[in-house]
């Protein structure tokens, strides 16, 4: 199982909210780029970068962070919030992102987003499903879409997706677990999908039970910057 550490961005800063909540806003480190290479030099291999302004105004502000730690690391980086064009998401890849994760277009423009798979290749797009008491949340998690997460699915299912990123918004930030249960519905329903965690991870226990359960990869966001789990820990995992 990969894991994959976060970065949130709001104002070109490393921060972390709580549930998703913009008045929790905590900045870890002002610097990504250094935060990033932190990362990079303890052996981990991708990053989930997510722009917070981008996704609560629904346009990319915070190019200039992906191009700088896309440019100064080999991280793999999926790139986060806002996109809402194929020009946006072109000039993701173009800036050095390797994967783009997509959730409120997915939700409001199936087209478009069908045809960004069938364009870009289902390599490049992970499908951001957000969810809260399973239904869909969108526009960073401030509005929900009425649609659950398994109609959602079956649609992108149908479509090719491969990579599905599933975020709890209930359990976001809160270091009390992960959502086993849900992951674990999911991945009965869908054992062909590359499932992505996040959300909740507290301790190397989470992670030994996502990986247990068959989830691709886990996001660790908070539990690393408030010390929850070390960098050197991590390394049993890769």
């Amino acid at each position: 199982m990969l894991i994959i550490p976060a970065i949130d961005i709001i104002d070109a800063k490393c921060v972390r909210l709580t549930k998703g909540d913009y008045d929790t806003k905590k900045t870890y480190n002002e610097n990504p780029l250094e935060q990033a290479k932190i990362f990079e030099a303890s052996g981990l291999t991708h990053l989930h970068l997510v722009d917070l302004d981008g996704a609560k105004k629904g346009q990319v502000q915070n190019w200039k962070v992906l191009e700088t730690i896309a440019s100064n690391t080999n991280l793999h980086i999926d790139f986060s919030g806002g996109i809402k064009t194929r020009e946006q998401a072109q000039q993701a890849f173009d800036l050095g992102a390797k994967q783009i994760t997509v959730g409120s277009l997915a939700v409001k423009n199936q087209k478009e987003f069908t045809d960004w798979i069938w364009e870009f290749g289902e390599d490049k797009l992970i499908l951001g499903a957000d969810v809260k008491d399973k239904q869909i949340a969108i526009q960073g998690w401030q509005e929900n879409s009425n649609q659950d997460i398994f109609s959602f699915l079956d649609y992108y299912f149908e479509e090719g997706i491969d990579y599905v990123l599933c975020t709890d918004v209930s359990k976001d930030g809160m270091l009390q677990g992960a959502s086993v249960d849900l992951y674990k519905e999911l991945l009965e329903e869908y054992p062909e999908i590359k499932l992505i965690a996040s959300g909740g991870v507290s301790c190397l226990q989470d992670l030994v039970e996502l990986k247990a359960i068959g989830c691709y990869a886990a996001i660790v966001g908070k539990a690393i910057y408030e010390g929850k789990i070390s960098l050197k820990e991590l390394k049993e995992f890769l």
